[in-house]
């Protein structure tokens, strides 16, 4: 059972003293925003219907919790914002009552969301990458921008786990499997708080399992499904990343909205995690009880709802809690928050702040987070087919290509939903994008200077003009060869084919992009598809179709450095080495679908339909060719301990290249189904031709963990099955243990990651 709601967190003494100073008023005003250039631009959900109303100056007369997205609603000079919110932090300071500066929160998900800062590729990059310590130096990088502009909290990182790739939200999230989720995010955590800003895991909890894969709509996932796939990565990140703040979905379970279940909220996070940061409220979530859920009669029930649940802080305004004024029937729930919210503020030096000497310049875009975007990038590119069209290296490289598509001459195809120029900067036409964002084209330009390169759109990303198809095709015909760039434009809310309320109903590729590839391809010129996508789509005629280009490369919104990551790989300068976070879809009707799925989840005899992906969950293809051996484990293991499992991985092919060496285990004859895969850990490798390397995974036996038919999550004793191979479906090779002993409950202090050694081998001679 959860506490009660009037037990107070602990709390330095200097801070005790401070509340005790407090007004209800005061207090109140310390766990709300206030969103100071909100306009009419839409980028929240509501933001129309919830626009703040009251003047900036009244707001914060007695102090205010957060400002919100001070650099990232607008594009405003950062050296110039920064002076303006040094001004008004010292006002804070000397003209309130207890002179408390605001705490600055602002979106990070692909790099700072404000003007002129750099932006990374796409959370389903990082998954594509499987590069953990990469994306902890990003994020570390982004977090070092954000502290020097005065902002200390940033709302990511997203741990929702995919679920149905229609979700318009599909490109903020890293996999479909939550121990990848959870590794990754945990060190974009640890990457952002080692720059002194606290990160915000997104979105706590089932958001991503929404009813037909509609933004907002129902969830219905059972105790199970919560607690075996969506919480796991949440409990990584709180237990082993130490994150000091959690955002609410906008979710509701089984009929519950999030925001108002303290079972969650409380019960989960705090008291079976020991969470001691602070709850802040998604967007308007507070209000959205009210207005959308329709479990709260009016804003001042929804706040009271929200706060005996767990919810600390409002965002991005009061618009519920500023109701409670005078209600001192609530003050003790007001009072458990603003002690949060206060030692929040402690603990991020705001207490003591200097704010006399603003940034007088500031790159937010310098060489190191340029280096640190290409090296993303092309990490996170996947090759999903090649008949050996690819790289355009060497003597039989083409001298005429004509680059074809729509996402090949467009810099907002290579970047997110979240980024800065295409959530904001889209409101603004004409405004510079303030950074270098070279395109695909520019790109192939450069990589390929010898050569002779062409252009044509073709089409649009969306509709259904056809007009341009005739002239892509008299380019192709003509060409040597040819590199078709098409997909997704991401955007808010009907402003593009994915992103946040960009949900889809088919998974065809939009538009007439899907006839252009047909067409260019049927000229017999050696063709190159490159999709530029927010999520995967149905490829199955791309790829084992009767009439498919030479290669597909799939490139999740690689960000500003992307077109020359792919043009590197195209030219062969560099590798692909991305593997699928995510199983490629073989129809919008197969979906929900998961590789973790039981057995019968799959495909049968009992039914006409066929669920299989087109390409599986960890599947990549490199410019070399990888070959994995002799997998070995011992015999025997105790459920409550852990099992060392070897495999050795060698460059079998002609060129250097990094392979991302998979563990999958699979569980059977438990009280309850398993799936027919589970990835059980990863350790990506980069080798030279003939080179070798054994790679050792120390596994706790929690890995094989699962909630069993009382909802405790444990670790059976019984068989397992043991693979490493090039994705969830290959069995390379293979070895069995048995867990021993008796069934062992898992508690929090029980490891939850897999340790991984890599020992190179001499080279051999090929």
């Amino acid at each position: 059972m959860h506490s009660s709601t009037t037990d107070r967190p602990a709390v330095s003494d200097r801070v005790r003293r401070l509340h005790e100073r407090m007004t209800l008023e005061e207090k109140i005003a310390q766990i709300v925003g206030f969103w100071v250039d909100q306009g009419d631009e839409i980028v929240a959900p509501m933001a129309g219907e919830m626009k703040a109303s009251g003047r900036y100056d009244e707001a914060v007369a007695l102090g205010i919790g957060h400002l919100t997205r001070v650099y990232g609603t607008r594009p405003v000079d950062p050296v110039a914002r920064a002076e303006w919110l040094w001004a008004e932090q010292r006002r804070l300071q000397t003209e309130t009552r207890l002179g408390i500066p605001a705490l600055v929160h602002e979106e990070c998900l692909t790099g700072l969301a404000a003007w002129k800062a750099a932006t990374y590729p796409t959370p389903l990059a990082w998954g594509a990458s499987f590069d953990p310590e990469l994306v902890e130096e990003m994020a570390a990088a982004i977090g070092g921008s954000m502290r020097e502009l005065g902002i200390h909290q940033g709302l990511a990182p997203v741990l929702d786990v995919i679920r149905d790739p229609r979700w318009g939200r599909v490109d903020e999230c890293i996999a479909e499997d939550p121990y990848v989720v959870g590794v990754i995010g945990t060190s974009y955590v640890r990457g952002l708080q080692s720059a002194g800003v606290h990160a915000t895991l997104k979105h706590f909890v089932g958001y991503s399992g929404s009813q037909a894969g509609r933004n907002h709509a129902p969830v219905h996932a059972g105790r199970r499904e919560l607690q075996d796939v969506f919480l796991p990565p949440f409990e990584m990140a709180v237990i082993d990343g130490a994150v000091r703040s959690v955002m609410n979905s906008y979710a509701e379970i089984d009929g519950v909205p999030v925001a108002s279940d303290p079972e969650l909220l409380t019960g989960v996070l705090r008291e079976r995690w020991g969470f001691d940061g602070v709850v802040v409220a998604d967007y308007f979530a507070v209000a959205f009880l009210e207005t959308m859920h329709r479990v709260a009669v009016d804003k001042a029930a929804a706040a009271r709802l929200a706060l005996s649940a767990g919810v600390d802080v409002e965002l991005p305004s009061g618009d519920a809690y500023l109701a409670l004024a005078g209600d001192t029937d609530a003050e003790a729930l007001v009072d458990r928050a603003v002690l949060r919210l206060l030692a929040q503020k402690e603990e991020l030096g705001l207490l003591d702040a200097d704010f006399s000497a603003p940034p007088t310049s500031i790159d937010l875009d310098s060489p190191a987070h340029r280096a640190l975007a290409r090296t993303l990038a092309e990490r996170s590119v996947v090759l999903l087919s090649n008949d050996g069209t690819l790289p355009f290296a060497g003597p039989a490289r083409p001298r005429r290509i004509a680059v074809i598509g729509p996402n090949a001459d467009s810099r907002s195809a290579m970047m997110g939903c979240y980024s800065f120029a295409n959530h904001v900067l889209a409101h603004h036409p004409g405004t510079p994008m303030g950074f270098e964002v070279p395109t695909l084209l520019d790109s192939l330009r450069d990589a390929l200077p010898d050569a002779e390169i062409s252009y044509v759109q073709g089409c649009d990303v969306e509709g259904t003009d056809a007009s341009g198809l005739d002239a892509a095709v008299a380019a192709a015909r003509e060409a040597d060869a040819v590199v078709v760039a098409v997909g997704d434009r991401a955007g808010l809310f009907g402003r593009g084919t994915v992103g946040e309320g960009n949900d889809a109903e088919s998974l065809d590729l939009p538009g007439v992009q899907r006839r252009l590839v047909e067409q260019v391809v049927a000229t017999g010129t050696p063709a190159v598809m490159v999709a530029l996508t927010g999520r995967p789509y149905a490829l199955d005629w791309a790829l084992d179709g009767a009439a498919t280009p030479r290669a597909v490369l799939q490139a999740f919104f690689p960000g500003e450095e992307g077109g020359r990551a792919i043009a590197a790989i195209i030219a062969g300068e560099t590798g692909p080495s991305g593997r699928l976070p995510v199983s490629m879809p073989r129809s919008a009707g197969a979906q929900p679908f998961s590789y973790l799925h039981p057995p019968l989840g799959g495909p049968s005899e009992v039914t006409s339909t066929d669920s299989t992906p087109v390409r599986p969950f960890g599947f990549g293809l490199a410019y070399t060719a990888f070959e994995h051996t002799g997998l070995t484990v011992a015999p025997e293991a105790s459920t409550a301990g852990a099992f060392e499992v070897t495999v050795t991985v060698r460059n079998v092919g002609g060129r250097a290249g990094a392979d991302v060496v998979q563990l999958y285990a699979h569980t059977p004859s438990r009280s309850v189904t398993r799936p027919v895969a589970q990835l059980v850990g990863f350790a990506r490798v980069a080798l030279e031709p003939g080179e070798s390397a054994t790679v050792t995974f120390d596994v706790p036996a929690g890995r094989l963990a699962f909630s069993d038919r009382t909802y405790t999550r444990v670790v059976e004793p019984g068989p397992v099955e043991l693979w490493v191979g090039g994705s969830c479906a290959d069995r390379a090779t293979e070895a069995h243990l048995r867990l021993i002993g008796d069934t062992h409950a898992v508690t929090t202090a029980d490891p939850r990651v897999v340790a991984t050694t890599v020992t190179r081998g001499a080279a051999a001679t090929l």
